[in-house]
């Protein structure tokens, strides 16, 4: 069986290429070179042959050969007259995400899936990669080693789904559970708190462990970029995770709730999508869109669990983990999308405008709105059964479901088994929730008082966001308006998103539009606009309503037996 090999190199790191060498047998007259056009974990086309340059082919006697591009994403080489080609080019690799390819003089960051080339012929072939990088360099990655700095996967789904950093700068400590391995990297991070981490990693890892009965590899790597700046990211592969957080200084600060919530939230992604996987990637395109309108369980329900599993194992408390499900309600209520398109029909269109915010008012989040309807679901399921399972049990049927395992699921696929766990109905909730346009809070008010808790909605603190219905954001000396709230005065008056807000009643602006608007609020409001380099005035109308709302989740006074039996069976550890 023929071996792809790679030779992977960054002879000049300042200038951010990644160069890439290999060689792949083919007996075709003519060989397809393909480069994916997408990475799972993102449902969004990549384009990332933009990055590419010098590309070259050559025979196995080192002569150059013709080929012309077939697509911005695939090279069609004339290999008439030889069996092996030798493929060179350069990837330019200077942005640093949980997703991305990453060179400088301190490491060597590859997510192979979004820089290396493969054809059809050899995709379910052995692969060797021997990396050219200094002696004292580590290696942080799931592939296995063959010898010094050269590794092997099985197939180019494998190497797809292998991220590898390579640095003088890592540090790793390891953890075990139920005989699985769990390795910790960090890169370019002083004073770690290794203690801490790995108590905490372990308990929420011993949890989700408990819940599916076992862990789908023998050996798990968090590989954790910590930038200076700030940035908040992470991408699930079944042997590994890349987590990029900063700023490094706040790593173990105010941050480290962050770290927690974004490494239960991977972990939880080698069952639920990794190995639960619909059945439109089931296996991976890397040619074109995989589109799903299931995203509301892969990402939705990884969403829910990766938050609940910290306060399932202790290491939240009940109030640290309504601050995280708050913040999934306050962006429910604060988007308006949620009125013109469905959880199901945005996970379709992710393809078409990827995780922008894109047209207002437009599309809800997979990630939002299918965490807060896997919170419905797990109700449901708890009070249907009297708390002997939940969403968790759901989650367990579909690991273990024989036509999943070989073909994937569907939707129905996942109502069966909501229903067989429940022995109640979901049609309710597809038609009218998941696929509909139905408003979510009365069904999200009646889940929480199942658990003795209840939604609190205030006014924004805001003047310009409660009164005026005005999000903003002040940016390089400039207040601009990002999203206005339909029917309020901001609406009714005319402005627009993008506008700039110069002024209120002839006074300047430099970030005190709140102060401004609290000082004018009895004497009307003119604000002061530039759009587009013209200048405008709109006159606020007075409305006695507020607008944009705070969101508070909070225990109920009087909580009953009933609720406090099920908040523990959900998994409040220290309610009594």
């Amino acid at each position: 069986m023929p071996k792809t090999k790679f030779k992977l190199s960054a002879p000049l790191p300042h200038q951010q290429y990644l160069h890439v060498e290999l060689n792949i047998s083919t007996s075709n007259k003519q060989t397809e070179i393909h480069l994916p056009t997408w990475r799972p974990g993102r449902y969004e086309l990549g384009n990332f042959a933009k990055n590419i340059r010098a590309f070259k082919v050559f025979d196995q006697e080192n002569n150059p050969l013709s080929f012309q591009k077939k697509s911005k994403h695939c090279w069609l080489v004339d290999s008439a007259n030889t069996t092996e080609l030798r493929i060179q080019y350069q990837y330019y690799s200077a942005e640093l995400n949980a997703g991305s390819t990453f060179v400088d003089t301190e490491q060597l960051y590859m997510n192979p899936v979004n820089c290396l080339v493969y054809t059809t012929e050899q995709f379910n072939n052995p692969i060797q990669i021997d990396f050219e990088i200094p002696n004292n360099w580590l290696v942080a990655s799931s592939m296995e080693l063959i010898k010094n700095k050269s590794f092997q996967v099985n197939s180019f789904d494998e190497l797809f789904d292998t991220p590898v950093i390579c640095s003088p700068n890592l540090a790793e400590k390891t953890y075990e559970v139920d005989g699985y391995n769990f390795h910790i990297w960090l890169n370019d991070l002083l004073n770690i708190q290794w203690d801490k981490i790995i108590q905490d990693f372990e308990k929420f890892t011993k949890k989700q462990i408990e819940d599916f009965g076992e862990f789908p590899v023998k050996d798990f790597h968090f590989l954790i970029q910590t930038p200076n700046y700030p940035l908040y990211h992470g991408v699930e592969h079944l042997k590994s995770t890349v987590i990029a957080l900063g700023p490094k200084y706040d790593v173990f600060g105010s941050l480290y709730s962050e770290l927690l919530g974004v490494s239960s939230h991977e972990l939880y992604h080698v069952w639920n999508v990794k190995s639960i996987r619909p059945s439109k990637m089931k296996p991976y395109d890397f040619q074109s869109e995989n589109y799903s309108k299931l995203g509301y369980v892969y990402e939705g329900v990884t969403t829910y669990m990766g938050d609940l599993y910290l306060l399932k194992s202790g290491v939240f408390s009940l109030e640290e983990y309504l601050k995280e499900l708050e913040k999934q309600f306050q962006k429910h209520f604060d988007n308006h999308g949620r009125f013109n398109y469905s959880v199901g029909d945005s996970s379709f269109d992710t393809w078409l405008d990827g995780y922008v915010k894109g047209a207002p008012g437009r599309k809800v989040s997979i990630y939002v709105e299918g965490c807060l309807l896997a919170f419905v679901t797990d109700y449901m399921i708890r009070k249907a059964c009297k708390n002997k399972v939940g969403i968790e049990g759901a989650m367990k049927q579909m690991y273990y479901h024989p036509e999943i395992v070989k073909n994937g699921y569907q939707e129905s696929t996942y109502r069966e088994i909501l229903e067989n766990v429940s022995s109640i109905s979901f049609d309710k909730l597809f038609e009218n929730y998941l696929n509909g346009l139905h408003s979510y809070e009365s069904i999200l008010i009646e889940a929480l008082d199942y658990f003795g808790l209840e939604l609190v909605k205030n006014p924004s603190p805001s003047y310009s966001e409660s009164v005026l219905g005005i999000k903003s954001i002040y940016q390089n000396g400039k207040i601009n308006i990002i999203d206005i709230f339909p029917g309020s005065p901001a609406d009714m008056s005319g402005l627009s998103i993008g506008d700039e807000i110069t002024g209120i009643n002839a006074t300047q602006l430099n970030n005190n539009l709140d102060k401004w608007c609290r000082y004018y609020d009895q004497h009307g409001i003119k604000l002061h606009i530039s759009r587009k380099q013209q200048m405008m005035i709109f006159e606020m109308p007075t409305l006695n309503r507020s607008f944009y709302q705070t969101i508070k989740i909070q225990s109920i006074k009087e909580i009953s037996k009933n609720q406090l039996k099920a908040r523990q069976a959900w998994g409040c550890l220290g309610e009594r």
